[in-house]
């Protein structure tokens, strides 16, 4: 099986993805001891998607992070460039209206400008080769006073808590691979963990690629954390 280095060159990271399609929620579960589930409603509740709006879910994967928001009323469109994962998520998601699949490159959004009325990304943006540019593509496709949501690993600030974080990922991932079907993507997504910025870090990032309003809030002690923005225009 496929698995990606952290030059995050687009072919390996859509490779390794395609590999672990049919598990991919699983293995979120699995990673973060069932924790995952829990920082998604909470992305549900930071997102507020209304009836009527327009949402853009992503990194959005077989599309599980994307049916709240249908369900909340908003047209909602889920967005990978991996094909395995719309795949399995068109398979799984049919019948949820409101929800669509559309392949595409966070680099290069397949959206025209001022096309959503708020955007989101889960557990994907590490995934990207250029983190600055993905957050400008994220601004250009929302309305002005359109609103961005992050989830992503984070780094604890508690040294302690820090300290077994790092070996959690270090020694425990990797173990957790050898069981599975793909040990390689336990593998990245351990070291791409570790070399993620932290909170004040990814939020500066936010800031510099034009958002505005931008803050943050710690899940299960820093191991996740939310970030919050909003497009001036």
């Amino acid at each position: 099986m496929s698995r990606a280095s952290l030059e995050k060159k687009p072919a390996e990271v859509a490779a390794m993805f395609d590999g672990t399609a049919e598990r991919y929620d699983l293995l979120n579960t699995l990673m973060t001891g069932g924790q995952d589930r829990r920082w998604r409603r909470e992305v549900v509740r930071a997102l507020a998607a209304r009836p009527g709006e327009r949402v853009l879910d992503l990194a959005a994967g077989t599309g599980t992070s994307s049916v709240p928001f249908a369900e909340a009323g908003a047209e909602t469109v889920a967005c990978d460039f991996s094909l395995g994962m719309l795949r399995v998520g068109t398979r799984r998601q049919a019948g949820v209206h409101g929800l669509s699949f559309v392949a595409g490159d966070a680099l290069r959004l397949p959206f025209a400008d001022g096309s959503f009325d708020a955007v989101t990304i889960s557990f994907g943006l590490r995934n990207v080769a250029d983190t600055g540019r993905a957050l400008r593509e994220l601004r250009r496709v929302a309305k002005p006073g359109g609103r961005l949501v992050i989830c992503e690993v984070s780094h604890p600030p508690n040294a302690v808590l820090a300290l077994g974080h790092r070996t959690h990922l270090r020694y425990g991932l990797p173990l957790l691979g050898r069981v599975s079907s793909n040990p390689g993507s336990y593998h990245y997504l351990a070291e791409s963990t570790l070399a993620w910025p932290d909170q004040a870090a990814l939020a500066r990032l936010v800031q510099d690629a034009g958002w505005s309003a931008v803050r943050w809030r710690d899940l299960t002690f820093g191991v996740a954390a939310l970030h919050h923005a909003v497009n001036p225009g």
